[in-house]
């Protein structure tokens, strides 16, 4: 049996149950009830605050296809599932502390130029952002200053 970290094992599915961020929690799920949600946002914080947790859940909310009146996540839709257990097509994890070269992004910017393929959206997390190259970042930039219009 592989072991999985507790911190994947019990990360939070719903807005519900994200912990000490009342306040990023209520401006997320009022952006996700208003069709407000922007086309990219920066996490930042120490280790183990919900940065990771918070963009998956933005991006479960935005593709569910049974959302919530208060915003959240129906976690019974297909889209809800596929992103819980990590299958969704159309959310792209990057680490970006394993893959930070100019090379990556730009492979990364020719894939943002494809529709989602199943979701309403195609959400790029990219993990540890601030370990991107100089190069990589100017690179990446651009296409967070004008993003696609899906």
């Amino acid at each position: 049996m592989a072991e999985v970290a507790l911190y994947r094992k019990y990360r939070p599915q719903n807005f519900g149950n994200l912990v000490g961020q009342d306040h990023i929690r209520q401006t997320l799920l009022n952006a996700i009830k208003n069709s407000g949600v922007s086309h990219a946002y920066l996490f930042c914080g120490p280790r183990g605050t919900g940065k990771t947790t918070s963009a998956r859940l933005v991006a479960k909310a935005i593709n569910c296809s049974a959302l919530q009146e208060n915003g959240e996540p129906c976690d019974k839709c297909d889209f809800c599932v596929e992103a819980t257990e990590g299958r969704l097509i159309d959310m792209i994890e990057i680490d970006a502390a394993s893959n930070r070269g100019i090379d990556e992004i730009r492979d990364l910017k020719e894939k943002i130029k494809f529709s989602p393929t199943r979701a309403k959206a195609k959400v790029y997390i990219i993990d540890e952002v601030h370990m991107l190259s100089k190069d990589a970042f100017n690179a990446l930039l651009k296409t967070l200053e004008e993003p696609p219009s899906h």
